[in-house]
Parts: C-alpha cells; sequence; structure tokens
C-alpha cells in the first residue's frame, strides 16, 4: 500500500494530473470513500494529466452513470454506480465494451462490481481527518499498477 496525503483540494488534484500522466494503457481504477473526501476531485486531476482540455468540465457521473471523455490516445470513463441496483445495469451501459486497452476506467461507489468479484488494478481508499484533510490509501493488485505508483512523487510505503 501506498500512501498520499493532501491539505488542500489543489494538492489532489496535483498527485491524479501526475498520475494521470504517467498512464498509457487502459486501467481499471476504483475509488471508495464518504460523500465529499475527494474523490471527484482526484477524477478533475486525473483527466487533465491524461489530456482531457482543461475546457471540459470535470463532474461527478450521479445521475448518468457514466461520463466518457476522449484523448488522442485513451478515453477517461468515469462511472458513479451508487444508483445502481444490479451488476444487470452494468450490461445496459455496456461495461464489458470498456474493458480494453485504451480506456481508463474510473469507478466511483465500485462496491457492486466488487460483489460480483470483479478485480481493479487500483484501489483508492479516501479518508479526510479532524483538519479536513485528505488521506489516500492505494492499493495496487498488479504489477502494472504498483509500477505507476512507484513512478509518482509523494507516494510513501
Amino acid at each position: 500500500m501506498i500512501q498520499f496525503y493532501s491539505t488542500t483540494a489543489e494538492q489532489t488534484q496535483t498527485f491524479a494530473r501526475q498520475m494521470g500522466q504517467q498512464i498509457t494503457t487502459g486501467m481499471t481504477i476504483a475509488l471508495k470513500g464518504d460523500l465529499g473526501t475527494g474523490k471527484t476531485t482526484f477524477v478533475q486531476g486525473l483527466a487533465k494529466g491524461l489530456g482531457i482540455p482543461e475546457s471540459y468540465y470535470i463532474t461527478s457521473p450521479t445521475f448518468t452513470i457514466i461520463n466518457e471523455y476522449n484523448t488522442a490516445n485513451l478515453t477517461l470513463c468515469h462511472l458513479d454506480l451508487y444508483r445502481l441496483g444490479s451488476t444487470e445495469e452494468l450490461d445496459y451501459i455496456g461495461f464489458e465494451d470498456l474493458l480494453d486497452s485504451r480506456h481508463v476506467i474510473v469507478v466511483e461507489w465500485p462496491g457492486l462490481l466488487e460483489a460480483d468479484h470483479f478485480s481493479f488494478d487500483l484501489e483508492i481508499r479516501f479518508t479526510l481527518n479532524e483538519q479536513f484533510h485528505r488521506h489516500l490509501e492505494l492499493c495496487p493488485s498488479n504489477e502494472t499498477a504498483f509500477n505507476l505508483l512507484n513512478r509518482l512523487p509523494g507516494c510513501r510505503d
């Protein structure tokens, strides 16, 4: 497990942007944490690092379930599964079609997929301390994700 501490939303976005700049192939990322812990803030920075133009405003797909943002090489798929009741509903949005080397899939509220034994490349747990500073625990599940994290400044075991 790698840890990152952030005292501002800007620090969280900068860290995520640096991560996005290192991603060269599709991967799946689970974001876990209570409301307001910085999950969408993280995705905003990740999007910039992947090359999504500044003119795109990245929002949580709470009601749309999935937002897609294209770059020259990759597509960022930002999912929020909070409102889904079953994995069958994922079939309707074409989730299986996104699992390839061109899609970076970031999922808020990933419990539905985990209950179906889906394995994410990277899990990020968000918590806030009493000063409302963010603590991110980054847990890679494969060598690709582990190597990605080791290239990032500000991470420590």
